[in-house]
């Protein structure tokens, strides 16, 4: 199919459309790179040293021997633009990353609340708005997150797939008939694809940093440098968590099993397994001999919940989980200790609060622990 990733450059978009150029789409990333500019607003880069997106693009054609298109486009702002590209690729599918995902950095001051709401909204809007305009029957597949339902389901009241049992009847129906997926996503992590470990300068994205950094990535890298790991509260928030492996091939799913015109949105659980936050500390703290700190927590929350989701349709279409395992922990591992001299022990703590306010921690390590 002819494939538009939006917000192909970032974490998942870039893994993401490596996958399915690979598997024989035809791909067009359109990304205005505001993640990376994020990065030069918080004065820090991922772990691993990602290449300009010309240079990835171009190493990716040389090692697989197949094209990826790039325009650099903001969704939010170039409406008339976005119209345009849509009419010249006319994309038979659409994967929807292009959004600021960071609920700490949603929440680290004035502008970037601002920023967040504008720019998701208005994205998404005018892509919509945009298919209507031209009539281009393209299936989308739009990311979101499992946070939506919130953290306190109990197993007697498992996270449904699809529609929850409220509803306000219309005489019609949707009024567009756009074809829609919404992708509900547990914590991704791990690093590397199939197609990001083909050559150091097409790796995926490392955030550590106490906005961006996922919590399993985080305590992979914490204990690669001799940090300890930071559990925040009792750590008892039970969170979704799906590996980077598994989110590309979701989205493939996705894209071939999209939902006829006039059906109403179709919503999947893209997770594999549910992890307490404090187990997860104490997995890698035994595997790699870590400390574990526990400092004030930044957000409003309960202490500890239960989750029970159910991610049915996924494994109904195909979907074999990747399992947190040794292994995979291990590649997490040696990559966040290939790259240690790349972290900035000041920016590992967390500090964006949900209230004005709140307590933080001090920084635990303000130099890098000499390698053993």
């Amino acid at each position: 199919m002819r494939v538009m990733v939006l917000g192909g450059d970032g974490f998942c978009g870039w893994p993401t459309s490596l996958y399915l150029s690979d598997r024989g789409h035809e791909v067009t990333i359109i990304d205005n790179l505001s993640r990376r500019k994020i990065d030069v607003e918080l004065e820090v880069e991922s772990l691993t040293p990602i290449r300009p997106v010309s240079e990835r693009i171009h190493v990716w054609e040389e090692v697989s021997g197949h094209a990826i298109g790039f325009v650099n486009l903001d969704l939010a702002t170039e409406y008339d633009r976005l119209v345009a590209v849509l009419e010249e690729i006319r994309p038979e599918a659409i994967v929807h990353f292009a959004e600021q995902r960071a609920a700490p950095y949603s929440m680290r001051n004035t502008h970037t609340k601002r920023y967040t709401v504008d720019n998701n909204v208005r994205a998404t809007h005018n892509l919509l708005t945009a298919l209507v305009a031209t009539g281009i029957d393209a299936s989308l597949v739009h990311l979101g997150t499992m946070g939506v339902y919130g953290y306190g389901w109990s197993g007697s009241a498992p996270i449904p797939e699809g529609y929850l049992t409220v509803k306000v009847p219309t005489p019609d129906g949707k009024n567009d008939g756009l074809r829609i997926t919404d992708l509900h996503q547990g914590i991704v992590w791990g690093t590397q694809t199939d197609q990001t470990g083909r050559d150091e300068r097409l790796i995926n994205r490392f955030d550590y940093d106490g906005d961006y950094g996922t919590v399993l990535n985080r305590f992979l890298m914490q204990a690669a440098i001799g940090h300890p790991l930071t559990v925040h509260g009792t750590g008892g928030q039970t969170r979704a968590f799906i590996h980077i492996r598994d989110t590309v091939r979701c989205i493939e799913i996705a894209i071939n099993n999209p939902p006829v015109s006039g059906d109403k949105p179709r919503v999947l659980n893209q997770m594999t397994e549910v992890h307490r936050v404090l187990d997860l500390a104490k997995m890698v703290a035994d595997a790699m001999q870590a400390d574990i700190a526990y400092l004030p927590n930044p957000r409003r929350e309960a202490e500890e919940n239960d989750l029970n989701v159910r991610n049915d349709q996924f494994l109904a279409l195909g979907l074999k989980p990747t399992t947190l395992s040794e292994g995979l922990l291990e590649e997490g591992r040696q990559v966040a200790a290939r790259y240690r001299d790349r972290a900035d022990p000041s920016k590992i703590v967390c500090r964006s609060v949900w209230r004005a306010g709140m307590e933080t921690a001090e920084d635990l390590v303000t130099e890098l622990p000499a390698q053993a």
